[in-house]
């Protein structure tokens, strides 16, 4: 005998041949496929999302408590069940009325039965009873005794391991190796991994330029005789075809051609995957809009090409915010900001920020960092692959070396050379004020930086693989002193995680610097001069404390550095982590380091996982302190340190 069942949404049919009776269920309800909603709270207060902990916003509300049983030895298995139950899960909380506590536990069965699925146990079967009786024998409208929290049994027998025993593939699907979809004979035939099969088939035709491929046939044929499965999985890739004409909708203070231009769909291009989802990170990264998808039309049009169409949702215009870090060695500071995020129709954005530092370090106000500054940015200036920066920044800089105060415009160009490369260039020009070791000096400079950037990390916020590279150049010249100097930088991070799940990163960084030209660091501004030192240098030390010193022991800058940063980010659970970490740095008065004074500072770090990057925590002490230096330094941030 045989019994078919379909699983809804998923298009994955499952048959089975023998006599025992096989469970249907909703794959799509599969804990790996189902995106919850969250609140995040912060200090016990709801920061955003809905807090739905109180039972005063449930109707009826009804207590249960929940027992669940399992001859499950395996951990992960037993882990995966009761992150699927959803009467585990809210345990806490009320469900409305009798039978609000019935139809819980009836989707329960089916996302626990899900769950089998995937760990590819597919004789498993689900026993639920509310109250003591079978939730398949309960009355249409329910009536338990209140007096006390409705018990809720779940029974899960969760049957052998079934493995793979044959795969076909059909179609424009055929003549695949199974190994390279993890379906290999005596592999686990798990349904994940069966769904995840067809959708890699469907992505490899479309990435062959066949924007209307399509699985025909995902089926799975379960023999509880053997615990075996053969999987038949057959597609049609359709024609190839190049992108057609690109519509926009949705937009209404941006202009559609711009969008359609920054996109870089353009008709007549082969058609990929891949191109359509960096538009769309390329359109999201403009910040001007809540949502963006791009969707392929069902049918080619009458010349051959397939037709785009970009929905965008425009956010808020204009937003401001504020911010706050502190340290042990710099103390508190502020910053906030104000933005415009299209300014023109073509999302040109305008921001003004302002911070304060050192609050709780500076003797006085004069001694606090302020700056202040405005921006203005312009993507796809002459370009769709450049963005024009015009910026205008004004501040006072105060660390133990020196006081500086200084004003910088600069009109710079970047262009991205693809999706990991980056050059920018621009001028600058810069009065600078300085009171330190040489003295009090007045220097204005005129600069031409030149940038490259690399970034193959895989991501930006807490990466665990790939690597960023810098390189940087930025010839001068300082009128006043009749100076010409150049400084040249460098810098290189990289990331390797440990295991399936990443759950160690090893990460380590190495940046070196150099001045040509400073024969005399006095005619040189103190900002353009090398320090080392702080948290995003040499934990452990003061902001700028590491540097040459003069007969006086005042810091001069120096004119190289190299500083290296190891780290190794441990997961202690998902959302908490701990980092131990070292730091290595010297700073030399000569082009070529000499590595005579090496300082290096040493600690540990906790990281706790948000929606928006780790907040971050480091402790660290300095190895080989300066005398009557910092003797520790405590850094918060959001973020990893690089």
């Amino acid at each position: 005998m045989q019994i078919r069942g379909r699983a809804p949404k998923t298009g994955i049919a499952y048959r089975r041949a023998g006599s025992m009776m096989i469970v249907a269920a909703a794959t799509a309800l599969s804990p790996a496929l189902v995106s919850d909603a969250f609140a995040f709270k912060l200090f016990g207060m709801t920061i955003f999302g809905k807090d739905d902990d109180s039972a005063d916003q449930v109707p009826d509300p009804v207590r249960y408590v929940v027992t669940l049983n399992t001859d499950a030895a395996d951990p992960d298995l037993k882990e995966a069940l009761e992150n699927s139950s959803r009467l585990v899960g809210d345990k806490d909380r009320p469900v409305s009325g009798d039978l609000g506590v019935v139809i819980k536990a009836r989707d329960d069965r089916d996302r626990l039965i899900a769950a089998l699925y995937e760990k590819a146990r597919y004789g498993g079967v689900v026993t639920i009873t509310v109250d003591g009786t079978d939730i398949d024998s309960l009355p249409p409208n329910p009536t338990f005794n209140r007096s006390r929290p409705v018990p809720v049994t779940v029974n899960v027998a969760a049957g052998p391991v079934f493995k793979v025993h044959e795969v076909q593939f059909g179609g424009d699907a055929a003549n695949r190796n199974p190994a390279d979809y993890d379906l290999s004979p005596g592999a686990r035939a798990g349904s994940l991994t069966i769904i995840k099969a067809g959708d890699k088939i469907v992505e490899q035709l479309k990435n062959e330029g066949r924007p209307l491929a399509k699985l025909t046939k995902r089926e799975v044929i379960a023999d509880h005789r053997t615990d075996t499965v053969n999987v038949v999985l057959a597609a049609d890739g359709g024609p190839v075809a190049p992108l057609g004409d690109v519509a926009v909708t949705g937009e209404k203070t941006v202009r559609s051609s711009f969008i359609q231009r920054y996109s870089r769909l353009n008709k007549g291009d082969r058609y990929s995957p891949e191109a359509l989802r960096k538009a769309g990170d390329r359109l999201r990264a403009l910040g001007v809009f809540s949502s963006v998808s791009i969707n392929e039309a069902d049918t080619l049009a009458a010349d051959g090409t397939i037709p785009m169409t970009i929905e965008v949702s425009e956010g808020k215009r204009r937003y401001f915010g504020v911010g706050a870090q502190y340290s042990t060695i710099d103390g508190f500071g502020l910053n906030g900001y104000w933005g415009h995020r299209n300014l023109f129709g073509e999302a040109e954005s305008l921001r003004i920020e302002g911070s304060v530092g050192r609050i709780g370090q500076a003797t006085d106000v004069g001694d606090l960092d302020y700056s202040t500054g405005i921006i203005f940015t312009k993507p796809g200036a002459f370009f769709p692959s450049a963005t024009l920066t015009a910026s205008l920044l004004a501040k006072t800089e105060n660390p133990d070396a020196y006081n500086a105060k200084l004003v910088t415009a600069s009109l710079g160009l970047s262009y991205e050379l693809s999706d990991q490369d980056t050059i920018t260039g621009a001028g600058e020009v810069s009065w600078e004020k300085d009171d330190d070791a040489f003295g009090k000096n007045t220097y204005l400079t005129f600069a031409l930086p030149l940038q490259y950037d690399r970034d193959a990390r895989d991501s930006k916020l807490d990466p665990t693989e790939g690597y960023r590279a810098m390189l940087k150049a930025t010839p001068s010249y300082e009128a006043f002193n009749g100076t010409f100097f150049s400084g040249f930088e460098g810098a290189i991070s990289g990331y390797k995680g440990l295991g399936t799940e990443d759950r160690i990163v090893l990460a380590g960084r190495l940046s070196a610097g150099f001045l040509v030209g400073a024969d005399d660091l006095a005619n040189i501004p103190a900002t353009r001069r090398f320090f080392a030192g702080g948290g995003g240098s040499v934990r452990g030390y003061g902001y700028q404390e590491i540097s040459p010193r003069n007969a006086e022991n005042r810091e001069t800058g120096g004119a190289s550095y190299v500083i290296g940063s190891f780290e190794t980010r441990v997961k202690v659970t998902d959302t908490i982590g701990v980092v131990p970490f070292i730091d290595v740095g010297t700073v030399s008065a000569d082009l070529a380091p000499d590595f005579s004074d090496i300082r290096a500072g040493a600690g540990i770090g906790i990281r706790y996982a948000t929606p928006f990057g780790p907040l971050r925590l480091d402790f660290a002490v300095p190895l080989n302190k300066y005398e009557d230096g910092t003797s520790f330094g405590i850094y918060a941030g959001i973020g990893q340190s690089f």
